[in-house]
């Protein structure tokens, strides 16, 4: 009797390869179409809002391409590296309280951003808001 081949084993095969191919076309796009950072000198307006305080607004002139590099480059951020970038603890020396479930909400014209500090570009102009939220 001659043993017949199993088409599972084939079927897997197939499903390997087509995986395979879902992750690079993903990857394709997420390359292609992720938010890209512009090159030269720019102008922008970063301002730390806490509550019960007056906010203060800073102009940085920079030429970095996204908004991390700039407020490093004013020393106006510090926090711990993450699997996703920067987490942002402390915003012009002023410490989030995790006994308070306190964080920073990075918003740009009003509109909460999508992007960390590492992956947000900036172009010149850019409005951006630090601002010291309570709650998660």
């Amino acid at each position: 009797m001659i043993p017949v081949k199993s088409n599972s084993n084939k079927k897997i095969w197939i499903g390997i390869v087509s995986l395979i191919l879902a992750i690079g076309i993903l990857f394709a796009i997420y390359t292609n179409f992720s938010p890209k950072g512009v090159a030269g000198n720019k102008n922008i307006v970063v301002e730390v809002v806490v509550p019960d305080q007056v906010s203060k607004e800073y102009r940085i002139n920079t030429d970095e391409e996204y908004l991390r590099g700039a407020l490093e480059q004013e020393k106006l951020i510090e926090g711990t590296e993450s699997e996703y970038g920067l987490l942002v603890t402390v915003v012009d020396g002023i410490k989030a309280d995790d006994s308070k479930q306190e964080w920073w909400c990075f918003t740009k014209d009003g509109g909460q951003l999508n992007t960390g500090v590492d992956s947000t570009p900036i172009q010149d102009g850019d409005h951006f808001e630090v601002t010291l939220t309570e709650g998660y």
